[in-house]
């Protein structure tokens, strides 16, 4: 081989090897956050006897006890509370969160003893326990925590009678540089929806090894047409994961929808400026 086309041959090679890298997960530090977790497993049977129906309720909290920016650190624990319990317990610490939720859990199970305890006094010898026997258990998992984001997922599983239970999963996403929760309308361009909805109905039917996404509606999803970006989603070094909980697209049997999108695949529609650009572009 002359030296020209050994020139030529090592130029062709470092351009494709140029090329692959585009393609490969962008690698980024990890964040300077300390956790605490607390646990919860409590029970109670109606009227207080244990032969009567109970409930049981398991808390698996996890949340930030130290963020780089000391200042932050109540703003994103409200973040953490409101995700797990909801509004009404923003306004206080981890520790009273929980603790408030888990009596208010407690106190709305026992409003149902006088319903049974006329119920049970109508049936006799009829069981009737299975409506009567609730359960809750939920957790959150830190998914990603690296580059300025911290994601998480609050994964949710209750029983409050019925032919079954329910479960959930909500995805966030924290910008620890502001100390926010990061939206859609952050990450993607204006009019976005459309076409990102094509591609995760395009996802959704590469999942189930169709090519026809109106094969999907014979699969127990609802009209194709109607699947949504939803805003409940997460990032890592990949793409982005988008989650349609139980109902949300599909019938009960389906289950959660979780569809991961490769950044090339959305790259497109993202905004440069985005919290996540550095991830995307």
């Amino acid at each position: 081989m002359t030296t020209q086309l050994q020139a030529k041959f090592i130029v062709l090679i470092s351009i494709l090897i140029l090329a692959g890298c585009n393609n490969t997960p962008k690698k980024a530090d990890s964040n300077k956050v300390t956790f605490d977790s607390i646990k919860v497993d409590r029970s109670y049977h109606l009227l207080d006897n244990p032969e009567n129906p109970n409930c049981n309720l398991q808390i698996n909290f996890t949340y930030p006890t130290q963020v780089d920016n000391k200042q932050q650190i109540k703003d994103i624990q409200r973040i953490f509370i409101q995700s797990y319990f909801g509004d009404s317990y923003v306004d206080y610490s981890p520790k009273e969160a929980v603790e408030k939720y888990t009596e208010d859990y407690l106190t709305n199970y026992k409003a149902l003893e006088a319903d049974f305890k006329s119920e049970a006094d109508k049936a006799q010898d009829e069981p009737i326990g299975a409506w009567y026997s609730y359960y809750e258990m939920s957790s959150n998992k830190i998914t990603y925590n690296k580059s300025g984001l911290l994601c998480f997922t609050v994964n949710f599983e209750n029983y409050t009678g019925g032919a079954h239970g329910s479960h959930s999963y909500f995805n966030h996403i924290i910008n620890l540089k502001t100390g926010s929760a990061v939206t859609e309308k952050e990450v993607f361009i204006d009019n976005y929806e459309d076409d990102l909805a094509k591609i995760l109905v395009d996802a959704i039917a590469k999942q189930n090894q169709v090519t026809d996404v109106k094969a999907l509606e014979n699969m127990g999803f609802f009209s194709v047409d109607e699947i949504f970006p939803n805003g409940n989603f997460s990032v890592d070094e990949t793409g982005i994961n988008y989650t349609f909980n139980e109902y949300e697209i599909a019938a009960y049997v389906v289950g959660a929808t979780h569809v991961h999108l490769s950044y090339e695949e959305i790259r497109h529609l993202a905004r440069k400026e985005s919290p996540i650009a550095h991830l995307v572009f």
